[in-house]
This record gives C-alpha cells, sequence and structure tokens, in this order.
C-alpha cells in the first residue's frame, strides 16, 4: 500500500478501523465508510455486535470483518491489527471512537470507574493508534480522527472524568498531527454533542429524563438531538480527499449548543 505523498491520499477501496463499530456513532461511521466504498474493520468489545455491523456491510456487497476488541487491553489491540491487515490488507485510516462513561457528580462518583474510563477513552484511544501509526507511516499517508466530546471543550455536569479523558484527546491529537504531518497524515478531532447513543438513552430512563431530554432540545439552536448519522458525516469529511490539507483541528458537531473556537 502506498500513498500520494503530497495529500495522504490512498485508493478508495483502503481498509478503515472503527473502533466501538458495533452501535450508535461507530455503527453509523462504519456503515458511511464502506457506503464510500472502503473495506471496514468492525473493533468491538462486544464480538457479535461488531460482526453484525460486519455482516450488514457484506450484504451490501461492501468489505468488513467484525473484530473482538478491548481497546483497553494492548494485546488485544495488537491482535486485531493483526487480524485486519490479514484479512482486509493495510490499514490506512483510524477512526478511535470506542468510549465509555459513568454519569454521577464528582462528590459520589467511584474511583475504580474513573480508571475504566481513562483506560477505554484515553488510553485505549493511545494504544490503537500507536498500533496502526507504523504502516500509515512506511505507506507516507493516512488518516486519523478521534471521537472525543464537546464535554471536553465546555463541560457537562455528571462527566467529569468523562471530560476529564475526552480532553485528553485534544492534546494528544495536537501534538501527534505536528509529529506526523511531514508523513502525509492527518489527525483531527470530532466532538458530537448530544447524539442519540446508549448513553442518552440512560439520560432518559432516569428520573426526570424526559423533562432533561426536552431541555437540552430547546437548548440547542437546531432544535433537535443528533443522530449518529450526523457525527458519521462529519468524520468522511476528515477522511477525505477534501480534508488533506487540514490537521490537528477540532470540530464541534453539536447544532449549535456550543459555539465556542
Amino acid at each position: 500500500m502506498t500513498a500520494d505523498k503530497r495529500t495522504g491520499a490512498i485508493s478508495r477501496d483502503a481498509a478503515i478501523v472503527v473502533t466501538g463499530g458495533a452501535s450508535g456513532i461507530g455503527r453509523a461511521v462504519a456503515l458511511r465508510q464502506a457506503h464510500e466504498g472502503r473495506a471496514v474493520a468492525v473493533w468491538d468489545l462486544n464480538g457479535e455486535g461488531a460482526e453484525a455491523v460486519a455482516a450488514e456491510i457484506r450484504s451490501s456487497g461492501g468489505r468488513a470483518i467484525g473484530v473482538v476488541c478491548d481497546v483497553a487491553d494492548r494485546a488485544s489491540v495488537d491482535s486485531a491489527r493483526e487480524r485486519s491487515v490479514s484479512e482486509l490488507g493495510a490499514v490506512w485510516g483510524l477512526v478511535s471512537n470506542a468510549g465509555l462513561d459513568r454519569l454521577s457528580l464528582f462528590k459520589d462518583g467511584d474511583p475504580a470507574d474513573w480508571k475504566l474510563i481513562l483506560d477505554v477513552n484515553l488510553v485505549g484511544a493511545l494504544n490503537v493508534t500507536h498500533s496502526l501509526l507504523p504502516q500509515m507511516v512506511e505507506a507516507g499517508g493516512g488518516r486519523i480522527v478521534c471521537v472525543s466530546s464537546d464535554a471536553a471543550r465546555v463541560g457537562s455536569t455528571g462527566e467529569a472524568v468523562y471530560a476529564a479523558s475526552k480532553a485528553g484527546l485534544l492534546g494528544f491529537v495536537k501534538t501527534l498531527a505536528r509529529e506526523v504531518a511531514r508523513n502525509g497524515i492527518a489527525v483531527n478531532v470530532v466532538c458530537p454533542g448530544p447524539t442519540d447513543t446508549k448513553l442518552l438513552a440512560e439520560v432518559r430512563s432516569r428520573e426526570n429524563g424526559e423533562r432533561i431530554m426536552e431541555a437540552m432540545k430547546r437548548a440547542i439552536p437546531m432544535g433537535r438531538i443528533a443522530q449518529p448519522e450526523d457525527i458519521a458525516g462529519a468524520i468522511a469529511f476528515f477522511l477525505s480527499d477534501d480534508a488533506g490539507y487540514i490537521t490537528g483541528q477540532v470540530l464541534s458537531v453539536s447544532g449549535g449548543l456550543t459555539m465556542v473556537g
């Protein structure tokens, strides 16, 4: 696999890894990238879910595999990489999307949860990037997109440790982007606002959850909660040839809820 040394662009059937690809934003990204003609390795701790998404892609004529992967475990990540490369070829793109949260006020939080959140959201992104980066450098190009959160940019009540873990991605991406730009690799961040995923379903299920959801929608200038496909579209841009000269950037996808530069 070789890339255009000037733009980092590569053939449209190149392989993309999507972590946390079994549901929500990750699933939407995997389906969108398959539609764009990419071969997709769907990595997720939920192996059955990952394979279900891959099977959906294959049923539409695309190339995809579902891979069991715990991003917090480096050995699991390296094993997932080896299988993905063996079955789909060298990986040109990474969407580091796997993440989790535990909603609670910081004073009521469990320190055991802090480690889990940091291990998955931050260390997990470091693991998958470090594992896949060498082949991108060797090929002379690639794209990395980390999925952070607007909680990292402006804070979010009940998500202090989650926000801290996602804020770490911003510093990581800006630094990595500087280090690998000369290798033709672009590295960017997408920060979703409230999105219709399992985490938001948890909010809805709580006491006064529906009232919270309605208040949230009223606060969003566009008047609705994001769908996973909204986020997948922004990620698709960063993976496209149109974004070949963009790196180290943070893009909020929040319907206007946050408008901080």
